[in-house]
């Protein structure tokens, strides 16, 4: 919704907004563009005349303990008939009217994958114009217009919104389609994972077949059953796949490093791409942006020089800061990871990048709706396997973490508390220690209190500062 303001006011509206939670990076790209925002759903809306309510799908009809609106802004918008629409219907009907939309899907790297999208258009000169749900570090903004015919855009498949059930990808009829992947998440909206299929199912049903204009194109992660069950449903348009051996884009990594990787289109080599990113999920995120770009007139081997460039977004294994002891460093990062998969692949992706004999420091919050719920509490000490220790923040939770974390024994560590907890973290903590934070939350601010905490341990530490 903050990236949907960005565009609404770059294209020329007065936009003001409400939310609750207000936190960076977004609450400070926000007030850089101007955009004047109110803590809370509580003011009235007849005290303003806008044109257009638009209304992000955290808005329900829901009751407080004491009989009154949780959101009392939205029964004042219906009971005065006020005009109002869904975020993903407003882009679909003033942003994405006319453009190439290329959308990018998937239970995971969805973020990463729009951001390397977007970057590798931007290198070949196209001015695309791109949301995503994150602040790309090349582009220091998580949104704008752009004056080419691209657009690339984060396709979520939560739901649009209260009074429109379906997922907010149906709304934006991509003519390139990334299907990155495909596991049960959301469980506070999906029942299992066939209800999940059959959304992507209606996102396949509006990508164009060939066609005078180019014709539509969908790219399938062709590791996924997933994803193949989806497309035996019905497929209309073409498909392009990518990371299975016999894929139309693989990627061979480097025997020596994940880091350091060729790129193959159809067999033959296109170039290497050398970076900072970690993962093999990241390998596969950049073959999914290579074979968008690709549908829009951009040659692999030229997108492989773009990705060597490509900077990540914000709160993906980006470095908080680093506090020095007499022994070492301590490096603090902040991810964005909150499901069991995400969380794993997080882990085992700064574990290939890290030195022999380092520790991982897991510390992490179930905040996501699905988390919370409990759904899959039995998958967290899998996903913190290659974790030397984890720390849980089990505030909020109706299950108990301690119990899910059992198999884990005394390599996990459990607190209600977060001081508590930044306490537990630092005393565990020593040189040479990577820490890594994981919430899609703003977690407290766990990341400064860490490094406050660590530097403050020993007064013979000294920080480099949060970068």
């Amino acid at each position: 919704m903050g990236g949907l303001a960005a565009l609404a006011s770059q294209a020329g509206h007065t936009v003001t907004g409400c939310d609750a939670g207000i936190y960076p990076p977004m609450s400070d790209q926000l007030c850089a563009l101007g955009i004047e925002v109110t803590e809370g759903f509580g003011f009235d809306p007849l005290a303003r005349t806008p044109d257009m309510f638009v209304v992000g799908n955290v808005v329900s009809r829901a009751r407080l303990p004491d009989g009154s609106p949780k959101f009392a802004l939205m029964e004042a918008i219906l009971d005065a008939g006020l005009p109002y629409t869904s975020g993903p219907q407003w882009l679909s009907e003033h942003i994405l009217q006319g453009r190439h939309v290329l959308a990018i899907a998937g239970t995971h790297g969805k973020t990463t994958t729009t951001a390397m999208t977007a970057w590798i258009l931007e290198y070949a000169g196209l001015q695309p114009g791109f949301l995503v749900g994150g602040v790309p570090l090349d582009f220091g903004v998580s949104a704008r217009l752009g004056t080419g015919r691209p657009f690339v855009i984060e396709a979520d498949e939560y739901d649009t919104a209260f009074f429109d059930k379906r997922s907010k990808f149906v709304h934006y009829r991509p003519r390139t389609a990334v299907l990155n992947n495909l596991e049960f998440d959301h469980a506070d909206i999906f029942d299992d994972l066939a209800a999940i299929e059959r959304q992507f199912h209606h996102l396949v049903r509006t990508v164009p077949g060939a066609g005078p204009h180019g014709g539509g194109l969908i790219v399938v992660n062709g590791l996924e059953e997933s994803l193949v069950r989806v497309l035996h449903t019905g497929c209309w348009s073409d498909v392009c796949s990518f990371g299975a051996a016999n894929s139309d884009f693989v990627a061979i990594a480097s025997p020596c490093s994940l880091q350091n990787f060729e790129v193959l289109h159809h067999g033959q080599s296109v170039g290497r791409v050398v970076w900072q990113l970690s993962g093999v999920h990241n390998q596969q995120n950049a073959l999914a942006a290579i074979a968008a770009a690709w549908h829009v007139g951009v040659a692999p081997s030229l997108a492989v020089q773009a990705l060597a460039q490509f900077k990540n977004v914000k709160r993906r294994l980006e470095v908080r800061g680093v506090v020095q002891t007499p022994a070492g460093a301590i490096t603090v990062y902040d991810d964005f990871a909150h499901h069991p998969t995400a969380i794993r692949t997080t882990v085992d992706g700064l574990r290939h990048t890290i030195k022999t004999g380092e520790r991982i420091l897991a510390v992490f919050e179930p905040r996501s709706n699905t988390m919370k719920l409990g759904t899959m509490k039995s998958q967290l000490p899998w996903s913190l396997e290659h974790a030397d220790l984890a720390f849980c923040h089990s505030a909020g939770l109706d299950w108990n973490a301690c119990a899910a974390l059992c198999p884990m024994g005394t390599r996990a560590t459990v607190s209600a508390n977060l001081a508590i907890l930044v306490k537990q973290v630092c005393d565990a903590a020593k040189a040479g220690d990577h820490i890594l934070c994981m919430s899609n939350g703003s977690f407290g601010a766990v990341h400064t209190r860490l490094l406050l905490a660590l530097q403050n341990t020993n007064s013979q530490y000294r920080s480099s500062g949060e970068h």
